[in-house]
């Protein structure tokens, strides 16, 4: 296995190849329909063949290409079922593994970074990787104390590697976008590329894993892995066992794929309430379901990478939850005007209300019941109706606009939804909205118990 292809013009070569390819398989398909072969057939074949060439690429590349990969993954649920079958197998596999680097490559990094006697600092340390991602590639090992560790450590030049995919993946931006009806690629690209320089810088990693590590610690249901070493191109934290998400949207139990979805909600919202942070990289590859923490209680959710996240120290906007309970309450001129100020809607457009909150009802449908049932289905009928040039909700959201403070929540909340609907999860998310996101309960429902704290910190004193 080759070592991570930095020069720009092969990154590209391999990169130019993905269009080509699709646009090769396309000409290959109409000679077999040609030569007699059924249409269904031939397209079952073609698409089974992009898949396959699309995770050969994406996972050899690894970097920018393959972190484009993961965050199209999770949005599989959207492509109709047809298309979805054999890029789903494909585009999952991004989220827990691709080809592994030299293990030469890695000792040179730990040596360079560690110290030519970094040996000395574990008791044991597993030459395989245990999981290759966008940037790095992780080793089970043992600290020194006896602690199971995660020791992560990053492609030698993934910085020029990122940010070269990258800007070649926008150029084909176009070709990509069929994947996913109804997204626009190059803005994901975009955000994508935007993020680099805080992904690579694993000194940031650590500062926002050991704050979620610290506000999660007693935590029943949520487990964050601590930091044990820092430095850089090296992060060091506490291992975790569990099943992986993608294992649990696979084949996991009914019960095991609610808890999965219903935590994945709670952390979702409750993580920014509570640090302050948003963990901005919601593929399944970056989740575990583990056991109880005695011989009672429910499974845990492990939260893994938090290279990605967005400072949000007032917690989530209030906005959303403001606009979000309105529009379910059916308030369409004040939901309009609360848009209009925050930039959703720019001052030069001009739009129907009315209109405006029949375009929202649908995507929001799972904040209104008890529970609520994500399904690929329900996926795919969303994203259909806005990607179908003639429906209303396609003119309208053509003219939406979402404004840059918003943009990676939007990602992360999408993203979210879609890993939900891969898990066919039953899910109270009303229930988390009402206790984490601001805004989203009545002023006098949010505040009604502290008159009581009050009274009971006074007889305290």
């Amino acid at each position: 296995m080759s070592d991570l292809p930095r020069k720009a013009v092969t990154r590209t070569a391999k990169l130019a190849a993905l269009p080509l390819g699709f646009a090769g398989r396309a000409t290959w398909g109409l000679g077999k329909r040609i030569g007699g072969k059924s249409a269904e057939m031939v397209g079952r074949e073609l698409q089974q063949r992009t898949a396959d060439q699309l995770f050969k690429v994406l996972g050899e590349l690894k970097g920018g290409a393959m972190k484009f990969g993961q965050a199209l993954s999770v949005f599989e649920s959207a492509l109709p079922e047809e298309v979805a079958g054999p890029y789903r197998a494909a585009l999952t596999k991004l989220q827990e593994a691709a080809p592994p680097m030299p293990t030469s490559t890695v000792h040179k990094v730990l040596a360079e970074r560690l110290g030519e006697e970094w040996r000395e600092l574990f008791l044991e340390f597993e030459e395989k990787p245990s999981a290759a991602a966008s940037i790095g590639q992780v080793h089970r090992a043992v600290w020194h104390d006896g602690r199971n560790v995660a020791v992560k450590v990053q492609y030698p030049g993934a910085g020029e590697a990122l940010l070269s995919d990258l800007s070649q993946l926008s150029r084909f931006a176009r070709l990509l976008g069929p994947l996913i009806p109804g997204m626009d690629v190059k803005p994901l690209i975009t955000e994508l590329r935007d993020r680099v320089s805080e992904e690579l810088d694993y000194e940031l990693e650590a500062a926002a894993q050991r704050e979620h590590a610290a506000e999660f610690a007693d935590d029943p249901d949520v487990v964050v892995p601590d930091v044990v070493h820092q430095c850089d191109q090296v992060l060091v934290t506490e291992w975790i066992d569990g099943i992986p998400m993608a294992d649990v949207i696979a084949e996991g139990t009914e019960e095991q794929r609610d808890r999965a979805g219903q935590l994945l909600a709670r952390f979702l919202f409750s993580g920014p309430a509570r640090t302050g942070l948003l963990h901005a990289d919601p593929h399944p590859g970056n989740f575990r379901l583990l056991p109880p923490a005695g011989d009672e209680g429910e499974s845990r959710l492990g939260v893994l990478d938090f290279g990605t996240v967005d400072r949000l120290p007032g917690g989530l906007p209030e906005t959303i939850g403001e606009s979000l309970r309105l529009t379910l309450e059916g308030d369409a001129e004040t939901v309009y005007e609360l848009l209009r100020t925050e930039g959703f809607v720019k001052e030069s457009i001009d739009l129907d209300p009315d209109a405006v909150l029949e375009y929202l009802l649908p995507i929001i449908e799972p904040a209104e019941a008890e529970e609520f049932t994500f399904t690929r289905s329900w996926m795919r009928t969303q994203a259909a109706r806005i990607a179908d040039p003639r429906s209303p909700a396609h003119q309208l959201g053509k003219q939406l606009n979402l404004p840059p403070s918003y943009l990676l929540i939007h990602r992360v909340t999408l993203s979210t939804i879609g890993v939900l609907c891969q898990l066919n999860a039953t899910v109270r998310l009303r229930e988390e909205l009402e206790e984490w996101l601001p805004g989203f309960l009545p002023e006098e429902f949010a505040h009604e118990e502290e008159p009581e704290a009050e009274a009971g910190a006074g007889a305290g004193a």
